[in-house]
């Protein structure tokens, strides 16, 4: 009785001691003490896994103590705590289970724990699979970070167990990407792998393809007879074709010492002077040895005695060359990876050059619209009017430094691009009006004095800028919310200005219709345009309708200067970056016609776009092969995209 009163004591002390035992780190710290202490990057790996796969909710916090060399042990027991330096010089030790802590403990006492960046690397891999189920979305974002950076196979476990739990729908996108990505890379199954890159196939993302790349790196390589079997072979060579020429070849068996290695000019010269005899070298005089027929005689005659290596040949090249095979080898040792990988790129290829040719005609339509904000003034005043404006550029600078003057005192950037467009049309429109009465209205039918005058008139404009404003440009603000561009994918995207700009366009070509054809200003305009005469025996007065045709073109060229301003540098010169262009776009697109404006800016702009992507590291080169293409278009239809017709043409 009383045997079986002590047993079951015992086993009641036992349970006991194993309930004081579950949930607690310590033991598992003890049970690797001595890996922990050495830390050794060789030894230290079971300790880690131990820890990470305990199930004890501590796990987290002693490897991040652990790596953060915060860990100390206890010389007497060798326990382990959390160090943390107290004012007396002395240490307080916080236990990692019960958080119990004990003060006033001499250095000499402890040893802290200080891991290598090695173990510490290690540490961080295993802190992955707590990070990445943390209750911190940013600690999970962090972890997902630290992954795409340095991605390794240990993370491909830890993430996919974390992918269903994951509550944000970003980020679990983002963690099932990533699985995708490490599969490719790291997963043992060859079919998972083959699955995964055709599942990513076509893909746009730069991160696809720094998966795809890595697999199909090769080397170069050479053996005896032929192929090896087991590798993953990419091509064989042949020496002599393609870009595998026979030199190549033969130095590439010298490095793998399968060929003797080719005797350079003076190699040879240094060995026959060590064989110099009696004012010889094997029967030839030194002093013929100024010829490479005789050098290369009498080193063969020390070969045929063996007092020197054999003289490499052409016909010894070519005799080693025949009895090996050259290819290069994938560093992927399977092949179905390396051809789903090799298709996955190619579809990636048709498919990126796809979507740079979008980008390509977003970026010139952008253009175009640019080009077409800044010249639909100039169609106003030129097209319509026929009066050549050589200061139209000063009022899109006019307009721009309008912009810049209400920033200064509207700090709000949305509010104040609202009160700069109105008020830089009303300022443009005014100084259009005034230079019309002043300068204008006296040359009309008189183009060279037209453009003598207002050439005068813009360089005038240009010098006041630099007084007022100084030569240094001036900052145009776009609001907050145009800031950053709209990607489409990793390929495509355009800014938000430029979507802006191009809707801002479409806008006043609206405007510019609707006065032209809705408006009585647009009828007086019209009829003034194509008859003068019969517009003024109508009782319609010509000269305020020159007026404010005019004072119009100039105040849409001062909204252009706004826009143009939010993405250009604002100086004197701004106009003069774009008088040209709006000329061009005029002319080439039929002068008198809004729709030939646009249309001669469509051209122009996918033109100097299409010429910069041929020849993207010179833009001037780009400028000047659209002129010389304008001037010969212009040959061949000097009226146009879209020329008038009727009594309008003739005129």
């Amino acid at each position: 009785m009383r045997h079986l009163l002590i047993a079951i004591i015992a086993t009641l002390l036992s349970c006991t001691g194993a309930f004081a035992q579950e949930g607690a780190i310590q033991p598992v710290l003890q049970n690797h003490q001595a890996a922990i202490v050495k830390s050794s990057r060789k030894t230290i790996a079971p300790a880690i896994d131990a820890i990470a796969s305990s199930g004890v909710p501590q796990a987290q916090q002693v490897l991040e103590v652990w790596a953060a060399k915060n860990m100390w042990m206890r010389k007497s027991d060798g326990v382990f705590f959390i160090a943390q330096k107290a004012e007396d010089k002395t240490y307080r030790l916080t236990d990692f289970d019960t958080g119990q802590t004990i003060d006033g403990v001499l250095k000499a006492d402890l040893k802290q724990i200080k891991p290598n960046s090695g173990i510490r690397a290690m540490i961080g891999t295993a802190l992955v699979r707590f990070q990445l189920m943390d209750a911190d979305k940013d600690k999970r974002q962090d972890a997902l970070t630290s992954i795409e950076r340095d991605p390794e196979a240990a993370h491909l476990a830890p993430l996919r167990a974390s992918i269903d739990a994951e509550p944000d729908s970003g980020l679990k996108a983002q963690k099932q990407r990533l699985e995708r990505l490490l599969t490719i890379g790291y997963d043992e199954d060859t079919q998972a792998r083959v699955d995964a890159i055709l599942e990513m196939s076509g893909d746009l993302g730069v991160d696809v393809r720094a998966t795809l790349n890595p697999l199909m790196t090769t080397t170069r390589a050479v053996s005896a007879g032929d192929v090896p079997q087991g590798l993953n072979i990419a091509q064989v060579l042949v020496p002599g074709k393609e870009d595998f020429d026979t030199d190549a070849a033969y130095e590439l068996l010298v490095k793998e010492n399968l060929a003797a290695p080719r005797l350079s000019s003076g190699e040879m010269r240094a060995i026959l002077a060590e064989h110099i005899d009696g004012g010889s070298i094997a029967g030839v005089p030194v002093a013929q040895m100024n010829s490479l027929e005789n050098r290369s005689k009498a080193y063969a005659s020390l070969a045929a005695d063996g007092k020197v290596p054999p003289l490499v040949t052409n016909e010894t090249i070519q005799a080693a060359l025949a009895t090996h095979v050259f290819y290069d080898v994938y560093s992927e040792p399977s092949a179905e990876v390396t051809d789903a990988s090799q298709k996955a790129l190619n579809d990636i290829s048709v498919n990126v050059g796809m979507n740079q040719a979008l980008d390509l005609t977003l970026d010139a339509l952008s253009l175009a619209s640019i080009y077409f904000l800044a010249a639909i003034g100039l169609a106003i005043t030129f097209g319509v009017m026929g009066v050549i404006n050589m200061a139209h550029g000063e009022f899109i600078m006019m307009g721009a430094y309008t912009g810049y003057v209400v920033q200064q005192i509207i700090p709000d950037h949305t509010i104040s691009i609202i009160v700069a467009i109105p008020l830089a049309f009303a300022v443009t429109f005014a100084a259009g009006v005034a230079m019309e009465r002043l300068v204008i209205r006296w040359l009309y039918n008189r183009p060279l004095e037209t453009l003598l005058a207002t050439f005068g008139i813009s360089i005038a404009l240009q010098q006041l800028a630099k007084n007022i404003f100084g030569t240094q440009a001036r900052p145009l603000t776009a609001p907050g919310w145009l800031d950053g561009a709209w990607a489409i994918n990793d390929v495509v995207s355009i800014s938000y200005i430029r979507i802006a700009i191009f809707i801002l366009a479409f806008i006043f070509l609206g405007v510019f219709l609707f006065i032209m054809k809705r408006t009585r200003l647009g009828l007086e305009t019209r009829a003034v345009t194509q008859n003068p005469r019969m517009a003024s025996s109508m009782g319609i007065n010509k000269d305020k309708v020159n007026m404010l045709t005019f004072g119009l073109g100039s105040g849409i060229a001062g909204i252009a200067g706004v826009a143009i301003g939010l993405f250009a540098k604002v100086t004197s010169e701004l106009g003069s970056d774009y008088i040209v262009q709006s000329f061009m776009t005029v002319v080439v697109g039929g002068v008198g016609n809004i729709w030939g404006t646009l249309a001669g800016a469509t051209m122009i702009g996918f033109l100097q776009k299409g010429i910069e992507w041929l020849n993207p590291s010179n833009t001037l080169a780009a400028q000047t092969y659209m002129i010389i293409f304008i001037i010969i278009f212009i040959q061949f239809r000097p009226r146009g995209i879209v020329a008038l017709k009727g009594r309008a043409a003739g005129d």
